[in-house]
């Protein structure tokens, strides 16, 4: 049973709809942020390996790389070794999206921490940085305790 009722997700989803209401202002979509994330984690790849990142269909990448081009948060450049292929970049206007969604988030973290009493609070950091570090550990790993793990199955 999942003592936490999953409310860690249903957090994270409250400060994504805020967030997404602030970055309105900037024309930027759920779906064109995750883009430009995980550009920013892969500056010059393509629009094939920003589909297969964002387990996205291509098309789709496609068209978002293309909107993004023209709100001027991604450039292409000619790939040095195939001219057929662009390779794209975030441009410093996507850098500047990544802070104000960060500060968006830490402000709406700090609100939801300041109804906590001193004490409450650094338990809680401390709390979540342990949970942090164990899926980080988890996920780097490739989820060795969800993913491929046929102890118990009627298989063995």
């Amino acid at each position: 049973m999942d003592i936490t009722e999953r409310k860690i997700t249903k957090i994270a989803r409250e400060a994504e709809k805020l967030v997404l209401c602030s970055l309105r202002e900037d024309g930027v979509g759920t779906a064109e942020i995750d883009l430009i994330h995980a550009l920013r984690h892969n500056p010059g790849c393509t629009q094939a390996k920003l589909a297969e990142i964002l387990h996205a269909d291509k098309a789709a990448i496609a068209r978002r790389t293309k909107n993004l081009e023209a709100k001027g948060f991604l450039v292409r450049k000619d790939a040095p070794d195939d001219r057929r292929s662009q390779l794209i970049f975030p441009t410093e206007r996507a850098a500047k999206l990544k802070s104000s969604k960060a500060e968006i988030e830490s402000s709406f973290y700090e609100y939801l921490t300041g109804t906590l009493t001193h004490e409450e609070a650094e338990t809680f950091a401390r709390l979540l940085d342990r949970l942090y570090t164990a899926s980080k550990a988890e996920s780097r790993a490739g989820f060795p305790h969800f993913i491929g793990n046929t102890e118990g199955s009627e298989n063995d």
